[in-house]
Parts: structure tokens; C-alpha cells; sequence
């Protein structure tokens, strides 16, 4: 079981594989995960394993813990390359996201003005027009997509309340290219309770492969999975595609990383669409 629980609210800097060096903004408690889903492969665990008992930072805290990092950095001559918000769960769903953007853009300008700011979310938030706003300030606005199959995100990204993948969509259209696309791909499979299995997971239109009663097959890199997808990319039309797979330990078992051959061949279909794309593996 992973228990990568990151400090709240600065963290790092990291080394990113798609970013470079990274300082975290985390606005999630410090002890615990607040997520709007519950991904089978976050590095951060089940939410169910991680209930925080602290407060989110507020502003204030996080205006002036990045700020101190900051400064230190300067003295340090090491400047990020990005002010990255990730951490224990969805950045946007802090109740003052949009205020946190305004304070980070600031201090960037003043500490490190040659770094982006950038948001990794889940895009559950997106219809909210004060994150959609704070998101086109922001100069690296990505969001998750990993598959537009609904039940195969019922069973892998697991949101925790309502979740409609057209509407989705139609919100990240409205980004007008302003968007990055995170896609999340692996092979393996997933065992779930047998509650899950019942509802739409059990219908014909269903495409894992079911091995045993509660084994599925979570393998999103075939032609049903990609091609779907590929439309919305296609739709969207957004600056850019990343596509990545499984880089650390899991909470579920039986996941595997997709080939950097089925990567490259996903990503080079992405740009064979006029779009930049890149693989990490």
C-alpha cells in the first residue's frame, strides 16, 4: 500500500519527469488525502486510508510558506522551474483556489519570474467559472483524461461524487486550446468487491475483460480505449498532450506500467493529429 503523504503547503523542490524542478504547492491537509477521486494507481493511497485530521492551509499560510521558500531558493541560486500545485488530492477544490493562483503569480513575478505556475487537477472542478478563470492565469493548466469510457472511470479514477465525461469534455473545450491533457495509461488488472461489479459494470457495454467474478482487466492502451480518446484530444484541441504511465508504488495491486512501445505509438498518433505530445515512461 503507498503512503506518500507530501508537507503541506510547500513541498520539495522535486525533480519532475514532465516538469522539471518542481516546488509543490500542496492546499490539502498535511496528515491526511482530500481528493474528488480515488484513483486504483495514486501514489498518494485510497482516500479511505488516509483521512486527514488537520485543516487545509489557508491563504495566508501558503502566501507566506511560499514566499519563505522562495527567498531561500534565491539565496541558494536555485530557482525553480515551475511552482507546481499537486499534493494529497485535487488543488482546485480548496475553497480559495482562485485567490492562492493571484498570490502564487504575484510572488512568482517577484522571486522567479523566469518559472511557471502550473496546476495538475483532475478537472472535476472545472465547471466552477472562478477555477476555470484562476486555470487560464495559470501558464500550465493540466488536467486528467485517461480514458472517455465512463465505466472504466467509475471503476479506475473512481470519482467520489457525480461525474458526467461529456461534460467533462465540453469543460475543457472551453479552455479554448488554453490546456494541457494528462492520460494516465497501464496494463494489469484490479480486484474489486463484488458490490462493484453490479450496476453499469456489469453490462454488456462494458469492455475489461472479466477474468474472475471481481478481476478486471484495466488495460486502457488497446484501439477500444485509444480511439475514443484520440476524438476528444481531437476536440479539445488542446496546446498539448502528455501521456504517462505508473512511476511509483500503487495502492492496488496487479497494475502494470504500459510499454514505452505503446506509449510511443499512443503519443505519436497525438501528433499525428497536429498536436505536440510527449511520453513518460
Amino acid at each position: 500500500m503507498s503512503t506518500v503523504i507530501y508537507p503541506s503547503p510547500i513541498f520539495g523542490p522535486i525533480h519532475s519527469r514532465r516538469l522539471g524542478i518542481s516546488l509543490g504547492i500542496n492546499l490539502q491537509p498535511a496528515d491526511g488525502k482530500v481528493c474528488s477521486f480515488d484513483c486504483i494507481y495514486c501514489e498518494c493511497g485510497f482516500n479511505s486510508d488516509h483521512r486527514p485530521t488537520l485543516s487545509r492551509p489557508s491563504r495566508q499560510l501558503v502566501a507566506q510558506k511560499l514566499e519563505e521558500q522562495l527567498q531561500k531558493m534565491v539565496a541558494d541560486k536555485q530557482l525553480p522551474d515551475v511552482l507546481t500545485f499537486a499534493g494529497n488530492g485535487e488543488p482546485t477544490s480548496h475553497p480559495h483556489f482562485a485567490e492562492i493562483i493571484d498570490d502564487t503569480i504575484r510572488l512568482r513575478d517577484q522571486y522567479c519570474p523566469d518559472a511557471k505556475v502550473c496546476v495538475l487537477s483532475n478537472a472535476t472542478m472545472t465547471h466552477r467559472p472562478q477555477v476555470h478563470d484562476a486555470l487560464m492565469r495559470v501558464d500550465d493548466n493540466i488536467l486528467k483524461l485517461d480514458t472517455v469510457n465512463p465505466d472504466y472511470i467509475r471503476l479506475v479514477d473512481r470519482p467520489v461524487g457525480h461525474y458526467d465525461v461529456r461534460q467533462i469534455i465540453d469543460n475543457l473545450k472551453a479552455f479554448h486550446g488554453h490546456v494541457i491533457i494528462q492520460t494516465m495509461f497501464m496494463r494489469g488488472t484490479f480486484n474489486v468487491q463484488c458490490s462493484m461489479v453490479n450496476g453499469p459494470t456489469s453490462s454488456a457495454r462494458f469492455d475489461l475483460q472479466v477474468k474472475e467474478r471481481s478481476t478486471f482487466n484495466v488495460d486502457n492502451t488497446g484501439e477500444a480505449f485509444v480511439g475514443p480518446w484520440l476524438e476528444a484530444v481531437k476536440e479539445i484541441q488542446p496546446q498539448q498532450v502528455m501521456v504517462y504511465t505508473i512511476d511509483r508504488e500503487t495502492p492496488a495491486h496487479g497494475l502494470l506500467k504500459a510499454t514505452h512501445e505503446q506509449l510511443d505509438a499512443i503519443r505519436d498518433r497525438v501528433i499525428a493529429l497536429g498536436i505536440p505530445c510527449t511520453a513518460s515512461y
